[in-house]
């Protein structure tokens, strides 16, 4: 998920000439006569006329999307070092707060191992390292411990490193495993023998990394991304022992709005393509002991149909919004799937969104969203019994953890709140009992008793009722003097739940309050609030966090001066729309990897995401979806005015909001603001769209960020 791109301009006077920014720009080319390291850096004006429907805008940094132009890597070079420059005064506080994070968090640790097909599975980290090590044991857990993969040893030489967790074959003697050192999320899948601990020659190179093994535990299928738009479009077939150049081909989207990949049910029973748009799904089967079968098609793609698929007994089950707008779920025998064939076990509920299910050999797991809360709902098969869980705090973030075998009566879940640390639980289906197996440790003293959560509701403009999580420390009070952070995303339907953050300590102890407005086009309040917060209805997104933010003005919470903004991807759209719609009513800005020029990126097919996004944002080809997303792209918003200080954050290799976007944003504001303020843009020349990689540089990542609004509030260590 991502933020998008666009273009139009108002030129700036003679000031803003080609000859005036080229004088600016020598400070960034190699070899230039230096300036003085505080001169904010200038990009070079090179006016690109793009036309649509009649209407011709100028955009003069469009040279800037040229990755491999030495000048364009000069210039976000230029821009570190004038971010630097502008911060270097807070160098030692950034250094604190960074140890201050880091001697929160328990540096070596383990995560509560789950069971499956003979095996304990775990993750660990250990102090030093940034990467974690991916371990079993065989049968107990007094077992000896093997180890999998330790991604410190593949991370040795590269600035980034991501690796997915090891696919397992179904004997559980081979993994597949993949890993990816740029950050642009191609990676390359190795094989291992875990009964010699030798690597097998195989070697898949430049793919998704998304695999599964079929039962024979030498058929591997994975899926395989378009080398240029990056959108995942083939699935494979590898067979353990022979040159991946000659994988079969099993199947290819050609639909340029849909993407596919390739899973494996619960029951291990199925191999499932799945092919994904905004607004629709389609399935193929095939038996996973017969992998070199046909894969049969489940249903075939409708538009505005979503559903989603399992496996149990002689049925597949279907989350589907087919005549149920927050859906319902149903049920086919697995020889006869057509709509004819299905029959109800969940009903649709106006006031209930069913986000998804999980089966056991007894039960049926179903998660619910209720009034902006996610509820667990379990039922025996009979449907006779049901209960729900209870969680007992007015806000809170409850997430299936690993569920991979279906003979047991426990139900494995992940809960936290903004209050509570991350905690794993066993709640046993029969007796309604939970076990707390693990809650993370916060070094240093921490009491969750010295901190408040709230639930409030802020009205919007239109009389809806916008959720808002709150979190502060114990004895604030409310006389609208209290920093305050305000978080959002609000697209796609995601929902943000109100979790715990023990680095986010290091705000509230210093007297911040923290704040998540659950704005529409997420789905809190069930599907109509993602339908009204997307394509002709986007705006309602950016007035709902406005809404918000006056609404806790007017509450006593916070005020202007002290009141900053937060977003990423598609949230940094938000907080791209926001700074242009009411830049007055904040502090400052942190805008992570923000999608900000979305007209002339949802123009272009070539750029990863576009074309499988036209039913979330709309198809600018069509004339009046072009309209209505340059009235609100942030890029192309821009005016001569004031702006709150600004911290944009990107990745040279980001693969959803491609780093020219907030680059080109942040040069056009430079050339047309009329503040004073700070604005400062941090690219990360070796990380994609998550940032960094390691864990301590991530650690430093949030202390500079951190360290920026604090500044500016005059707060030092």
């Amino acid at each position: 998920m991502r933020a998008p791109s666009v273009v139009r301009l108002s030129m700036r006077p003679l000031a803003a000439s080609w000859f005036a920014a080229s004088l600016c720009l020598a400070t960034v080319i190699p070899g230039a006569a230096q300036q003085p390291e505080t001169t904010p850096p200038a990009a070079l004006i090179r006016p690109q006329p793009l036309e649509m429907h009649g209407h011709v805008r100028t955009d003069n940094y469009y040279w800037l999307r040229e990755r491999e132009d030495p000048e364009v890597i000069a210039y976000l070079e230029a821009e570190n070092a004038y971010t630097e420059a502008m911060l270097a005064h807070t160098e030692a506080f950034r250094e604190a707060l960074f140890e201050e994070i880091k001697g929160r968090i328990k540096q070596t640790d383990l995560s509560v191992p789950f069971f499956r097909d003979g095996f304990y599975y775990y993750t660990k980290t250990e102090e030093g390292k940034d990467y974690p090590i991916y371990a079993r044991k065989k049968g107990s857990l007094d077992a000896e411990e093997e180890i999998l993969v330790d991604v410190n040893e593949l991370a040795e030489g590269h600035g980034f490193t991501s690796v997915r967790w090891p696919a397992v074959s179904s004997d559980g003697n081979i993994i597949a495993f993949a890993q990816d050192t740029v950050g642009r999320r191609f990676y390359d899948v190795r094989f291992k023998d875990l009964e010699t601990g030798e690597l097998h020659p195989d070697e898949i190179d430049a793919v998704t990394g998304n695999m599964t093994w079929a039962n024979d535990n030498r058929t591997l299928f994975y899926s395989k991304q378009d080398p240029e738009t990056l959108r995942w479009y083939q699935i494979y077939r590898h067979v353990l022992g022979s040159d991946s150049s000659q994988d079969e081909l099993v199947y290819q989207e050609d639909d340029v709005e849909f993407s596919c990949y390739v899973l494996k049910t619960k029951t291990q029973q199925y191999i499932m393509i799945g092919c994904s748009q905004t607004l629709s799904n389609e399935y193929r089967y095939l038996d996973a002991d017969e992998p070199d079968g046909e894969f049969e098609v489940f249903l075939p793609r409708e538009p505005d149909h979503e559903y989603s698929i399992e496996h149990f007994g002689d049925h597949f089950y279907i989350n589907t919004n087919y005549g149920a707008q927050n859906f319902r779920l149903m049920r086919a025998p697995v020889d006869r799937t057509g709509k004819e064939h299905w029959e109800e076990v969940i009903p649709h509920r106006d006031d209930v969104l069913l986000e998804g299910f999980d089966v056991f050999r007894d039960f049926l797991v179903v998660a619910e969203r209720k009034d902006g809360l996610r509820q667990v709902r379990i039922r025996s098969w009979s449907g006779e019994d049901e209960h729900y869980l209870n969680f007992g705090e007015p806000a809170y973030a409850i997430y299936p953890s690993n569920n991979p075998e279906l003979d047991t009566k426990l139900l494995r879940y992940r809960y936290s709140s903004l209050t509570t640390p991350y905690s794993v639980y066993d709640y046993d289906m029969e007796t309604r009992e939970k076990t707390l197996l693990k809650r993370d440790e916060v070094l240093g003293g921490y009491d969750p008793a010295d901190y408040v959560t709230e639930r409030l509701y802020a009205p919007a403009r239109d009389g809806v009722r916008v959720p808002v999580s709150i979190v502060y420390r114990r004895g604030t009070e409310k006389n609208g003097e209290n920093p305050l952070l305000l978080y959002a995303y609000g697209s796609y339907g995601a929902s943000r739940d109100a979790s715990f953050s023990s680095v986010r300590l290091s705000l509230l102890d210093r007297g911040f309050i923290y704040a998540i407005a659950h704005v529409r086009g997420g789905q809190e309040m069930g599907r109509w609030w993602y339908e009204d917060g997307k394509l002709l209805k986007k705006k309602n997104t950016f007035t709902d966090f406005i809404d918000v933010a006056e609404y806790l003005v007017a509450e006593g919470y916070t005020n202007p001066d002290v009141l900053f903004a937060q977003g990423g991807s598609a949230g940094g759209l938000l907080m791209g729309a926001i700074t242009n719609m009411r830049p007055d009513l904040f502090k400052g800005i942190v805008a992570q990897v923000p999608w900000v020029d979305v007209v002339t990126t949802m123009l272009d097919s070539s750029i990863p995401l576009t074309t499988s996004e036209y039913d979330e944002w709309g198809d600018p080809n069509e004339e009046e979806y072009y309209w209505y997303m340059l009235s609100y792209s942030p890029y192309d918003q821009v005016e001569a005015k004031d702006y709150p200080n600004m911290l944009v954050t990107t990745g040279l290799h980001d693969s959803q909001v491609q780093y020219f976007e907030p680059a080109k944003w942040v040069a056009k504001l430079r050339a047309l603001k009329t503040d004073d303020n700070l604005l400062i843009l941090k690219t990360n020349m070796e990380a994609g769209h998550g940032g960094a990689s390691a864990r301590y540089e991530r650690y430093r990542e949030t202390a500079f960020q951190y360290a920026f609004m604090l500044d500016l509030l005059g707060i030092e260590e």
